[in-house]
C-alpha cells in the first residue's frame, strides 16, 4: 500500500540523523539509569558487568538488576515506544495533534476487562501471564472491534463517529467499572484502582514476553505504511489521487495502533499522555513525514518512561509512586497549552 509519490513534507527543527542520535544516546543513559536508581543503588559499572555477565558482581545485585530491574526497564521502553507510535498514527490518521491512544475508549475496555478478572476472581493463565493483564488484553481488542463496527457504515469507516463511538463506549465501561467495584471486596477494590493508576510494579519476563510480539509486528506495519500516511495527511481526496485505498488505511492504523495500545494497557494499566505528548514534541524537531516520525517517537517514547519511571520510583523512595500518576501530571498542562496554542496557530497536518 505506497502512494504513487510522497507530499511535500515541512522539515523540522533540527535534521533527522542528528535527532536521533541524540535520542539513542539519551535513551541508553535512560537505560543504565533505571537500573541503577531505586530501593538499593547499585553503581553504573556494575550495571554494566551485571549485563555482560562479567564477574564482580554479588549474587544479589545480579538479581536485582537482571530479575527485577532490566524486565522493568525493557517494559517501559517497550510501552513507552508502542504507546507514543500509536499516538502518532492515531493524529495522522484524523489530522487532529489532540488524538492520543485512548481517544477510542481502548484503556477503559481495558481496564474493565482488568477489574472483571479481579472481582470474579477468574482464573486463567495464558503463556504464564496472569488473568488481569490477559483479561485487560481481551476487553482492549473487544472495544476496539466495537467501536469499529458502531462507526462502519456502508462499507467505509467515518472518523468522526469514530471518536463519538469511542467516547460513548468509554463512558459505559466506566459505569460498568464502578458498578463491579460496588460489589466488591475491600481489597479487590484497592488492587483495582491501584492498576488503573497505571504502573510497571508487576513487570516480569513473562508480560515483556507477552508485549514484544505485538510491539515487533505493529511497529513493522507502521513503518510500511509511512508513504500512504504522508499522502494522507493532504486529504483525503488528494491521497486517493496518490494511488492511497484510503479505507483500507483507517482500519490498518486503526486496528494497528489500536493493538499496539492494547498491549500496553494489558502489561501495566492506564498510562496516559504518552501517546499524546511525545509525537507532539517530536514532529517539532523532525517535522511530519512520517517516515522520519515513526521511528522518531519510538526512541523518544522508550526514553521518556523510562525516565518517568525511574522518578516514580525514587522521588518517594522508599514508597513508590504510579508513573501513571506522574504522565498524567504533565500531560494535563501539556494538554492545556496544545489546546491553547492551536487556537492561535494551526498545526501543520
Amino acid at each position: 500500500m505506497q502512494a504513487s509519490r510522497d507530499p511535500k513534507m515541512t522539515s523540522g527543527a533540527v535534521s533527522f540523523p542528528v535527532f536521533l542520535v541524540v535520542g539513542i544516546v539519551v535513551l541508553a543513559g535512560a537505560l543504565v539509569a533505571s537500573m541503577m536508581w531505586g530501593a538499593v543503588t547499585v553503581p553504573g559499572g556494575t550495571v554494566i558487568r551485571a549485563l555482560f555477565g562479567s564477574p564482580g558482581v554479588s549474587d544479589s545485585q545480579r538479581a536485582i538488576i537482571m530479575q527485577v530491574r532490566l524486565p522493568r526497564t525493557l517494559m517501559a521502553a517497550i510501552i513507552g515506544a508502542g504507546l507514543s507510535l500509536a499516538g502518532a498514527a492515531f493524529q495522522g490518521l484524523f489530522r487532529n495533534p489532540l488524538a492520543e491512544p485512548y481517544v477510542l475508549g481502548v484503556s477503559s475496555g481495558a481496564s474493565f476487562g482488568a477489574v472483571l478478572a479481579m472481582v470474579v476472581g477468574i482464573q486463567i493463565r495464558v503463556l504464564g501471564v496472569g488473568a488481569v493483564p490477559v483479561m485487560a488484553f481481551a476487553g482492549a481488542l473487544i472495544t476496539t472491534f466495537v467501536v469499529y463496527n458502531l462507526a462502519r457504515w456502508n462499507g467505509e469507516v467515518d472518523v468522526t463517529t469514530m471518536l463519538l463511538a469511542g467516547i460513548a463506549v468509554s463512558a459505559m465501561f466506566s459505569a460498568l467499572i464502578s458498578l463491579l467495584l460496588t460489589f466488591a471486596r475491600e481489597r479487590v477494590i484497592g488492587s483495582a484502582v491501584f492498576w488503573m493508576m497505571g504502573g510497571l510494579s508487576g513487570a516480569n519476563w513473562a508480560r515483556l514476553y507477552l508485549i514484544a510480539g505485538p510491539f515487533l509486528l505493529g511497529s513493522l506495519c507502521l513503518w510500511w505504511m509511512a508513504h500512504p500516511l504522508n499522502a494522507f495527511l493532504l486529504g483525503e481526496e488528494e491521497a486517493h489521487n496518490l494511488g492511497v485505498n484510503i479505507s483500507v488505511l483507517k482500519k490498518t492504523v486503526l486496528v494497528i495502533a489500536s493493538l499496539l495500545t492494547a498491549s500496553a494497557v494489558a502489561a501495566s494499566g492506564a498510562i496516559g499522555f504518552v501517546g499524546l505528548m511525545v509525537p507532539h514534541a517530536v514532529r517539532a524537531f523532525v517535522g511530519p513525514d512520517h517516515r522520519r516520525l515513526f521511528p522518531g517517537v519510538a526512541v523518544a517514547g522508550a526514553g521518556f518512561l523510562i525516565l518517568a519511571d525511574t522518578a516514580a520510583r525514587t522521588v518517594l523512595a522508599p514508597m513508590e509512586l504510579q508513573v501513571g500518576i506522574l504522565t498524567a501530571m504533565l500531560g494535563g498542562p501539556f494538554f492545556i497549552y496544545i489546546l491553547q496554542h492551536h487556537r492561535r496557530t494551526p498545526m501543520n497536518f
